[in-house]
């Protein structure tokens, strides 16, 4: 019986609201104030889409007039300048990930293998020698070292592409042309030179191995996993040349200390002398250009909120006036992730890379140069153009260029470099991992550092709780969900 009663009961109860609907007064069936009925055909979330996409891109060419309300430059003097622009400086090491504390070292750590000592070659004047030195709490940066057999003049760091080798920049990667060895070229010309391992854009180690491996390039998983902890790959590996910045000013002060790269290589050297006053000269090649396009390029060069304040134009302004040489040439290219296979699903984001436009670069580089010459010093930024914007990188005009900021001359090779052994083929993996596990280390301690960042919000009572509360709203609405 009750059961019955039940079920009368909401029948009864939906015939009402029926009848109570239907006799809802014909305003409220009016449109709200300042809309208009949906009447439109066609895939309306596709409109939706572009209309999205139109917006951004509008928003992104706008931001290159936006960026100079968050600069207020002081030309008065070099001194004046650099403290300047010391708040830009902070905010961009902030978003590419320079959070981390790094290991300091005295000297470098051999890499030699059971099948091999850690002295891999000797040239004219120099030796090569695979090695390793600390930079975080279990990360460690790893590449070769040409120390010359004379005291050197100056450190450099030599950047490679991220598919390319250490022993490519050095000579010791068959078919490599000499323009290319960079690294050769600079330890010929008197200079100690530290090429580190990049992660490269190889799958191999993509996804887990209890679940199914990826296709994603090696740089967007560590890209992935850490942009959630404010981390970064770009962050990480500028931290693994800062290690080396940091050696070389401790034990050889006064010397000149460079950085130079290609390709990611450059991407790199860009981004380590603009976060690191203490770097003297800088050689970008085959990398400068604008950067409206660069959501097109591979999602592990995505940096939150970068192009509201900071093209490659204003990551110059940050190491005007020290010198600058940029080398326009042919840069790496690639299409896209690597392709599926039946081992690696797909999963890796689209983006290209392209050689930019002689163009497009001379016209970064002149918005470069407007600092520069308000300073004072409008011929410490060069411009190269190898052959037509488009040639080799590594050209004469460059390398010459780069060692005069260096207060040194180019060599020409004097004899031929003996190959004693080969590196360990396990580094990349090394590389990689570490990076992993660093990365999933900060994951677990997150919640202690979200407690601390809590810890000034007042719990004493509602009231007071949303009064503290709105600084944290603020912070949810600016720096992490883009208002």
């Amino acid at each position: 019986m009750n059961i019955l009663r039940t079920k009368h009961r909401s029948q009864w109860a939906r015939v009402c609201a029926l009848i109570w609907v239907l006799a809802l007064p014909a305003a409220w069936a009016q449109p709200l104030a300042g809309t208009q009925p949906l009447t439109e055909t066609g895939d309306v979330r596709m409109r939706m889409l572009e209309g999205l996409r139109g917006f951004l891109l509008r928003e992104t060419d706008a931001s290159v007039a936006r960026r100079l309300s968050y600069w207020r430059q002081d030309f008065s003097s070099p001194e004046a300048y650099a403290r300047s622009v010391a708040g830009n400086r902070a905010r961009f090491a902030r978003i590419i990930g320079l959070a981390d504390h790094r290991v300091g070292f005295d000297d470098w750590t051999p890499q030699a293998t059971l099948s091999g000592s850690a002295l891999l070659a000797e040239g004219p004047g120099y030796r090569v020698y695979a090695v390793r030195w600390p930079v975080l709490d279990g990360v460690e940066g790893e590449g070769l070292l040409l120390e010359p057999t004379r005291p050197a003049a100056a450190t450099v760091i030599a950047l490679p592409d991220a598919d390319s080798s250490p022993e490519a920049l050095a000579g010791l990667a068959p078919g490599t042309p000499y323009s290319m060895q960079i690294a050769r070229r600079l330890a010929e010309s008197g200079c100690r030179v530290v090429v580190p391992v990049l992660i490269d854009r190889q799958d191999t180690y993509s996804g887990s191995p209890y679940a199914h491996l990826t296709n994603m390039a090696h740089r967007e998983m560590i890209y992935r996993m850490a942009y959630q902890l404010g981390r970064h790959i770009i962050g990480y590996e500028v931290q693994k040349v800062l290690a080396v910045v940091d050696w070389a000013v401790r034990r050889h002060p006064g010397q000149p200390v460079g950085v130079a790269g290609y390709g990611e290589g450059g991407l790199l050297a860009l981004y380590s002398a603009a976060a690191d006053p203490r770097i003297d000269a800088t050689l970008v090649s085959g990398y400068f250009d604008a950067r409206q396009n660069l959501w097109q390029e591979p999602l592990y060069r995505n940096v939150w909120g970068l192009l509201e304040e900071f093209g490659d134009a204003e990551l110059a302004w940050m190491i005007a006036p020290r010198p600058l040489v940029v080398e326009a040439c042919r840069a790496p290219e690639i299409a896209g992730p690597p392709a599926p296979s039946e081992t690696h699903r797909s999963a890796g984001a689209p983006g290209r890379l392209t050689t930019p436009e002689p163009r497009s670069v001379e016209d970064e580089a002149a918005r470069a140069r407007v600092v520069y010459a308000k300073l004072g010093e409008a011929d410490r930024l060069s411009l190269v153009l190898s052959g037509d914007g488009r040639g080799e990188p590594g050209s004469e005009a460059a390398m010459g260029r780069f060692l005069r900021t260096l207060k040194m001359n180019a060599t020409r090779p004097q004899g031929e470099l003996a190959r004693r052994t080969r590196p360990d083929p396990d580094r990349q993996r090394r590389q990689f991992f570490q990076l992993v596990e660093y990365t999933q280390k900060l994951a677990r301690q997150s919640q202690f550092v979200r407690q601390e960042f809590w810890s000034k919000a007042n719990t004493t009572s509602p009231a007071r709780w949303d009064e503290s509360a709105e600084s944290y709203r603020r912070y949810l609405w600016e720096e992490v969900i883009g208002k």
